[in-house]
């Protein structure tokens, strides 16, 4: 293996549930009362593609698509107030600075867009050097491959020479659409064996732990 393609929220900063809390709020201004847990299991996925589920799901009328622009505007907003209280995940920004002086070729591929995880690229220090791609780069989130893909192609590496580090199933279903080594964290809220059910090869508590077996996945500087 000679890349690494990691996952933002959840992967390398704690920050699930308060996106999750930020899209409870804006949900609630625009009358849907969903319940935290049920949000939760759908961070990773776009804007849209998680109000539209939630709708679906509390059998509500699907929200139009000026409300749903209005809904990611407002969840950005909410959830920009509430990052002051995030914090890198264990071992996340040791693992940069390893994988920076090993010169070992790796990137972040997220589903929010350049202004929402500003904040967070600065929490773990991440400068220009680190390959970023964000959800403006392509057409569709996750699940589908396309932020995966982009972000392989630009690190210049066939799939098969990839690894994608992820908290979700989200990004477990992803990877096997781009044909690449699925690792997962369980620091995103899900179990072991979900994780695995979607599709990961490994899973670990946290990149922390990850850091320390990446013999298991023969990533070497």
């Amino acid at each position: 293996m000679k890349a690494l393609i990691f996952d933002l929220d959840g992967t390398l900063v704690d920050s699930v549930y308060a996106h999750t809390i930020a899209w409870q709020k804006a949900l609630r201004e625009f009358g849907i009362e969903a319940p935290a847990y049920q949000i939760q299991r759908r961070i990773g996925l776009s804007g849209r593609l998680l109000a539209q589920g939630i709708s679906r799901l509390l059998r509500q009328r699907l929200i139009p698509e000026r409300d749903l622009t209005h809904l990611e505007k407002r969840h950005a907003a909410l959830f920009r107030k509430l990052f002051p209280q995030c914090a890198a995940l264990p071992g996340a920004k040791s693992l940069l600075q390893f994988l920076h002086k090993s010169k070992v070729a790796h990137g972040i591929a997220t589903t929010g867009k350049r202004p929402e995880i500003e904040p967070a690229l600065k929490l773990l220090g991440i400068d220009r050097n680190t390959l970023v791609v964000d959800g403006t780069s392509v057409e569709r989130a996750k699940p589908d491959a396309d932020i995966f893909v982009e972000c392989q192609q630009r690190l210049g590496f066939a799939p098969s020479e990839c690894v994608i580090v992820g908290d979700a199933i989200w990004d477990m279903h992803a990877a096997q659409r781009a044909s690449m080594f699925a690792v997962a964290l369980r620091s995103g809220g899900f179990s072991e064996q979900e994780l695995y059910n979607a599709g990961a090869r490994r899973v670990y508590l946290d990149i922390a732990e990850l850091h320390q077996s990446l013999d298991e996945l023969a990533v070497f500087p």
